[in-house]
């Protein structure tokens, strides 16, 4: 389900994104890729913006104040001490490894060295469809967590309760988000251990994989309101 990354040494976010989620390990391609996504994604904000062309159920204020929210919200939980006590492992692990950065990376090629990869055209409900399996998996793996006995059990579920809804919330206010095909409540549930400071370290790890996938998220549904790909 994982693939285990390497340490962060400080790379930029952007950098971070595009290199953590690619298969090759070709300093040259990684370039390449974080070229393709800042042309075409806008390299500063890591946010969706909003446009007249956005799909029906995408569309509004309010799904792009809950990406980002939701793209807040984690930094703040890695820098708890009460989350994460004793941690200081820069280790992340993330859902599918590349699957949503492919599967939502723009069209774009830049000469036979750089690309993507890719062998055809965006696909809307591709990247959705991945989108859609990522909010799930994080959602499974903090409900998931929130019944194990923590260290602080009130301080952490006050903690993390409001991401969690955050992502309830993206469910109910874009219908497009919607989860209906995916549960990954049994497969969140079998990775933890049951011992305090090897789950904290579990969490920390998936905190860190989730912060990149959230990016990527932000970033994707950006690029699908604009409508760029559709015309």
């Amino acid at each position: 389900m994982f693939d285990n990354e390497s340490k962060d040494t400080g790379v930029r976010l952007i950098r971070l994104a595009c290199c953590c989620l690619l298969p090759s390990r070709r300093a040259d391609a990684a370039s390449c890729v974080l070229l393709l996504l800042t042309l075409s994604w806008g390299a500063s904000s890591g946010l969706p913006v909003s446009a007249p062309s956005a799909p029906r159920g995408l569309q509004g204020a309010d799904c792009s104040s809950l990406l980002r929210d939701l793209l807040h919200s984690i930094p703040k939980l890695l820098s708890s001490e009460v989350l994460f006590y004793g941690i200081s492992s820069d280790a992340m692990l993330v859902r599918g490894q590349d699957e949503t950065m492919l599967a939502c990376a723009p069209t774009l090629t830049l000469g036979s060295s750089c690309t993507m990869q890719r062998n055809s055209s965006f696909s809307e409900s591709e990247c959705l469809r991945n989108i859609r399996k990522d909010l799930a998996f994080y959602a499974a793996v903090l409900k998931s967590y929130l019944k194990l006995q923590l260290r602080k059990q009130e301080e952490e579920v006050s903690l993390l309760s409001p991401t969690l809804e955050i992502i309830q919330c993206l469910w109910k206010t874009c219908p497009l988000m919607h989860n209906g095909e995916n549960d990954f409540s049994e497969d969140a549930a079998q990775m933890w251990e049951r011992d305090p400071f090897s789950d904290r370290l579990q969490m920390r790890k998936i905190m860190r994989g989730f912060y990149v996938r959230a990016i990527t998220i932000n970033r994707a549904m950006g690029y699908i309101a604009s409508g760029d790909h559709r015309k």
